[in-house]
């Protein structure tokens, strides 16, 4: 039989577990299974630095898949992500979205540039670059299909996941290519503690 100190003590200890474990019952993404380590990646930005998915951990990161020619759901997902941090306020310094371009010929540093200032993307939004033999990798650790529509029109299809990877490096969620900002707020300040 157990010591009432003893059974007090395990009863506690299963409790935190518990309420430990269940970090995204409340988030709007939907929550991936297992809750494993984002594969890692270092892609260019805009100005050739080197940015790693590993380098931005402490931080809860987006990590979405655009094109800068898109006609509908990329510049509807830039513009979710951007105003979150706008409405994140000082919340902002915990973030950070990573866009990895489904691209590689079109998304040029002057065409990403461009894009960048035409969206006001905020500066903890990194519009990431490379070529197919860079990119592809990336895109197969996400499960992302790429590939062009029509050569001419410059359109690609491609899937518009957006995943939320968590301080330590995990993915914790997925989100659709129609999520609004606020579900994208709401996730941050839950799981930041607000």
């Amino acid at each position: 039989m157990l010591r009432p100190a003893l059974l007090s003590a395990l009863t506690l200890l299963l409790a935190t577990t518990a309420c430990g474990s269940d970090r995204t019952a409340d988030l709007a993404g939907t929550e991936l299974p297992g809750q494993e380590a984002a594969p890692d990646f270092a892609l260019a930005d805009t100005e050739g630095t080197t940015v790693r998915l590993s380098d931005e951990r402490g931080k809860l990161v987006f990590v979405t898949f655009l094109y800068t020619q898109c006609p509908d759901v990329c510049p509807f997902i830039a513009e979710s992500l951007n105003r979150a941090l706008v409405e994140l306020g000082g919340d902002s310094e915990s973030v950070r979205v990573l866009a990895v371009s489904v691209d590689p010929e079109g998304d040029t540093a002057e065409r990403v540039r461009e894009y960048a200032a035409e969206h006001r993307l905020r500066p903890e939004f990194t519009y990431l670059i490379g070529s197919r033999r860079e990119l592809e990798p990336v895109w197969r650790d996400y499960g992302i299909a790429a590939f062009a529509a029509d050569p001419e029109s410059r359109l690609v299809d491609h899937s518009a996941q957006t995943f939320l990877i968590d301080e330590d490096g995990r993915r914790l969620a997925v989100y659709g290519a129609s999520t609004a900002t606020a579900d994208f707020v709401h996730d941050v300040q839950a799981l930041l503690g607000r």
